[in-house]
């Protein structure tokens, strides 16, 4: 309220003094809105660049600050508290401190403070409690360098602004609604302010992204550093757990479990979406289950949630703040580079403040040690001096030898505080311990010059305790990606029945004694040809006219360059018959197209849709003539290039055609369809976005492996998604063959195996590994010849070893399911792909060290050796591929290996020789 409209100011009517009477609404505005006006953004709505705070909150966190003891404190007190400085009361005061609370930040909350994330509100004022938390006592307050102002009511003081040495502003976000002009400031990551603060002070400008409390996913390709113009979509985190059920797991900012999940609720009543149920299962993490109804599409579905739901919302940014008293529209960018800024200039202020007392100590240490030294206390005429001021006179004569020794003048009241001394302490005087304190305060002075000097480097090391003290359990929440545009046609619920009426030229929803057409969604667009040879482009309606004598009604998908239409007409002029092949592309809707040459009496004679570009043979029959002997013959339209839908076509007959029939169905002339794989999206595409996957037509499927050892396989529907666990996607090829290198949970041995994926059903996991518990998969590789580097431990005494294998020759190409052969005898530490290689002859030769094959005989006593040992000593005999037997030094000469013993022969991988060792029984053994 202005001060001119206080009940105070206005004076009686029997006063001689009156308000000047306002007589215009110019006036009006001018006296008392502007200053309305005024207040709003500066004192209520809008937040300081300095602090980062409005005027309720910074007196929450002062009140909190006044009231603190290291306990908690009852809501209510500290709202109550407040009070002495808010005047706008309490429901305002309590509802700003629970947001303040649910920010986690700078208030530790004991009770139910509410949750932003479901929606649910705090308990009342009187049951919650609250204290400062650390960080705010070492970033928010110094009343050494806090300016204050009075209260509302002049009987208290508070600060203007709070000494705020951190981008408070940026960590939490802000919103406000002034008059005239609002604020939307988006929060952002607690370690990356930190770490773009260390890089501003660098020399580095920052380029900060927003981070959601609530996670999700977020596209701020056009964020434009948060000011207006700028804008943020943010997405759901969906898992897709079967064919059936979607969970969403994380949602976007500014929304809820509850209004997102009204939100899913409202769009399969309109029909947007299909869903059989939908479950809110949350508790300390969001867990939101939407059954699927039957036949519904996963993929497809998920599109829909964010085309038609709260699972993706937009966010448009408006950065606002108050400086110098004014509203300032400025880039997060700009705010994190003044914040740092001014915590660098805070952080002067300290020091400079930290020296003075440091020097008041060493000053006032230094006089009273003079004074007590030289006896000045029992000098003749200290003793004499009757009155201050005489004291003060002959303190001044004994103390003018020792005045370049200190640092300032010495004044009135330090001469106080030595007569203040007692006699006793002065008497009991340690001149030893005196001097350590003084060379300690020298020393303590000399860092914080130290620190002056070196501002920059002070900064970056205050910046980097807090990022070390409170960065733990603060990373980053939301995924920053990109998103593709979803068509809300292209995943729409085919929730309408299209009919039409050929002969009397509608169509629509409503026309159910008609013709059905097909199944299409309400906000879909269908074409329709007529007769006349021309076509138009409508939206789905109740009962719309479109022409008389409909040849052919679909619905319409935008830049379909793969639906070929094939025709003959006959110009209404020369009565020439033309045949052409055309796409239809972009058109404007509600506009009629002309096929024909434009003459009045043109007629379609023969019309087909062909979703693939198919082409028929057709033949032409002729109404007879005198000067024709063939009345029939064929037309390909194969041999026919596609073209405009504009164009005149290709002469077909200038006689008068009776009748165009079917020949043969063709196929279709246009070559696979070329898909591509985008990364950044993780989505499919045909505009060549990514990695290039190959041509796919019919059944063509394509193969998705994950890092958890799992397959499966997909349709090549631009629709799909796609896990982020994913690590390998191609074309299927059935005849492929895999290397994979895993680690048995079981066995605990890396083993190795190569095989050709099976064709599965679309959509069904299946795993090539372990199904026992710690069982991985290392390493994948379709090349026909991969090179792998393991280290292991060799020999009895560990000695670590490196060695090159071609994972090609070590096992031949066996069953999916099978378990395969261990990769080395030795303990294997970590196997790594070093190269790939799709021709035997670009293959280097193997190492020196390279692990062979043996083929060695045991009995079946010695068969013990391969199992029961412990993982560590666990022996390496796995069955390989049989090769030379190795020889020892002493065996060079013997050209035969041992005779085996009747029992079962077993093939092992031995590296080394001096590993076997045969005891004094004959038995077999490793070391």
């Amino acid at each position: 309220m202005s001060d001119d409209l206080h009940p105070d100011n206005i004076p009686n009517d029997n006063e001689d003094t009156k308000l000047p009477t306002i007589t215009t609404l110019d006036g009006l505005y001018e006296n008392w809105f502007l200053d309305y006006a005024s207040y709003v953004i500066l004192d209520r709505a809008v937040p300081h660049i300095n602090d980062g705070l409005k005027p309720v909150q910074r007196r929450i966190l002062h009140s909190l600050k006044e009231m603190d003891d290291g306990r908690f404190n009852k809501a209510a007190n500290v709202i109550g508290n407040t009070m002495k400085y808010h005047p706008h009361g309490d429901a305002s005061i309590g509802d700003a401190m629970v947001q303040i609370g649910q920010k986690n930040l700078l208030i530790d909350c004991q009770g139910n403070w509410g949750d932003p994330v479901t929606g649910d509100s705090a308990a009342a004022p009187r049951y919650i409690e609250a204290r400062l938390s650390k960080f705010a006592l070492d970033v928010v307050f110094n009343p050494d360098t806090t300016i204050w102002q009075a209260s509302y009511d002049g009987r208290n003081r508070e600060p203007i602004t709070l000494p705020v040495k951190f981008p408070l502003l940026l960590a939490q976000g802000a919103e406000g609604i002034a008059v005239g002009l609002a604020t939307k400031i988006l929060p952002h990551n607690f370690i990356e302010l930190l770490d773009a603060s260390i890089a501003s002070l660098k020399g580095i400008r920052p380029n900060l992204l927003p981070d959601f409390p609530t996670g999700g996913m977020a596209d701020a390709s056009a964020y434009n550093e948060g000011q207006r113009g700028g804008r943020i979509r943010v997405r759901a985190k969906i898992v897709e757990r079967d064919k059936k059920t979607l969970t969403i797991t994380e949602i976007p900012f500014t929304t809820t479990t509850g209004s997102l999940i009204d939100s899913v609720i409202s769009a399969n009543d309109k029909g947007k979406i299909k869903i059989k149920k939908i479950e809110d299962n949350t508790a300390q993490n969001v867990e939101v289950v939407i059954h699927l109804a039957p036949g519904i599409s996963p993929d497809v579905t998920i599109d829909a949630l964010y085309a038609f739901t709260d699972c993706e919302v937009s966010i448009s940014p408006n950065t606002c703040v108050i400086q110098s008293d004014k509203p300032r529209f400025m880039s997060v960018n700009d705010m994190l580079v003044e914040s740092t800024v001014y915590t660098r200039e805070l952080l002067k202020m300290e020091l400079d403040i930290k020296l003075k007392e440091l020097m008041e100590k060493i000053f006032f240490s230094s006089l009273l040690k003079i004074f007590i030294q030289e006896g000045m206390y029992k000098h003749p005429d200290y003793e004499g001096s009757s009155t201050f001021e005489l004291v003060v006179e002959a303190l001044t004569r004994l103390f003018t030898p020792f005045f370049p020794l200190f640092y300032r003048e010495i004044l009135p009241e330090d001469y106080k505080k030595l007569i203040d001394k007692p006699m006793s302490s002065i008497t009991r005087f340690d001149f030893k311990k005196t001097d350590e304190q003084i060379k300690n305060l020298e020393a303590e002075i000399k860092q914080v010059k130290h620190h002056l000097k070196h501002l920059t480097d002070y900064t970056i090391a205050w910046f980097e305790k807090l990022r070390d003290k409170y960065g733990k359990d603060r990373g980053r929440k939301t995924e920053l990606r990109t998103f593709d545009k979803v068509e809300a046609s292209q995943v729409a619920l085919a929730n309408v029945k299209l009919y039409v009426n050929r002969i009397d030229g509608f169509i629509g929803s409503g026309l159910k004694k008609d013709e059905f057409v097909c199944d299409c969604s309400d906000i879909d667009e269908i074409i329709v040809f007529r007769e006349d040879g021309k076509f138009v482009v409508t939206r789905v309606q109740d009962k719309v006219f479109v022409g008389k004598d409909i040849l052919h009604v679909a619905v319409f998908k935008k830049n379909d360059e793969r639906t070929v239409y094939n025709m003959i007409y006959k110009d209404g002029q020369s009565g020439v018959s033309y045949i052409k092949r055309f796409s239809v592309t972009g058109i404007t809707r509600d506009k009629e197209y002309d096929l024909t040459k434009g003459s009045k009496g043109s007629k379609m004679l023969y019309f087909t849709a062909n979703p693939n570009g198919e082409a028929e043979i057709i033949t032409v029959q002729l109404k007879p003539h005198a000067k024709l002997k063939k009345l029939t013959f064929d037309e390909d339209f194969a041999v026919l290039a596609i073209k405009g839908r504009g164009s005149m076509g290709n002469m077909v007959t200038k006689y008068p055609v009776k009748k165009v029939l079917l020949k043969s169905k063709g196929v279709s002339t246009l070559a696979g369809r070329k898909i591509w794989y985008d990364e950044i999206l993780k989505r499919l595409n045909a505009d060549g976005r990514g990695k290039y996957l190959g041509e796919f037509d019919g059944d063509d499927r394509i193969l998705n492996i994950f890092s958890n050892g799992t397959y499966e396989l997909t349709s090549f529907d631009l629709n799909n998604h796609f896990d982020d666990k994913m690590t390998v996607i191609e074309k299927y090829d059935p005849a492929k063959v895999f290397a994979v290198v895993h680690y048995d949970g079981k066995s605990k041995n890396y083993m190795v195996k190569r095989f050709v994926f099976e064709n599965t059903v679309i959509g069904k996991q299946t795993s090539v590994i372990s199904d026992e518990p710690g069982s991985k998969l290392i390493i994948i590789s379709g090349a026909s010849q991969p090179i792998v580097k393991i280290e292991q431990l060799k020999g009895k005494a560990l000695v670590p070893e490196t060695a090159e294998l071609n994972l090609a020759d070590l096992i031949d190409i066996k069953g999916m399911k099978a378990m395969g052969n261990r990769i080395s005898i030795h303990i294997v530490k970590s196997v790594e792909l070093i190269a790939e290689h799709d021709d035997a002859e670009d293959v280097p030769d193997p190492a020196p060290d390279s692990v062979e094959d043996t083929e060695i005989t045991l009995t079946a006593e010695d068969k013990q050796v391969s199992d029961p040992a412990p993982a560590a000593q666990q022996s390496a005999l796995a069955p390989v591929k049989s090769q030379e037997p190795v020889k020892s030094a002493e065996e060079k000469s013997v050209e035969s290996p041992p005779k085996s013993v009747q029992s079962k022969t077993v093939d092992f991988e031995i590296t080394n020789p001096d590993d076997i060792d045969i005891d004094d029984k004959g038995q077999l053994g490793l070391f």
